[in-house]
């Protein structure tokens, strides 16, 4: 399973340095699940990044 949360935060015009702020999470970490670097963040990521993007954690996950 992908997560798609680069495609969303592009969609929604927001730096990784502003997704990093409004959600809470380390601009590293974002960084490496965008880059698949990290795949399986904890769940309480996911959800301050849905959150933070204003979607829900099924719209995060790319199949």
């Amino acid at each position: 399973m992908k997560i798609r949360v680069k495609e969303l935060r592009e969609y929604r015009k927001l730096s990784r340095y502003r997704l990093a702020k409004l959600s809470g999470v380390n601009e590293s970490t974002l960084q490496m699940i965008e880059n698949s670097e990290n795949p399986n963040p904890t769940f309480r990521v996911m959800c301050k990044i849905a959150d933070a993007l204003e979607v829900s954690l099924d719209d995060l996950r790319k199949e």
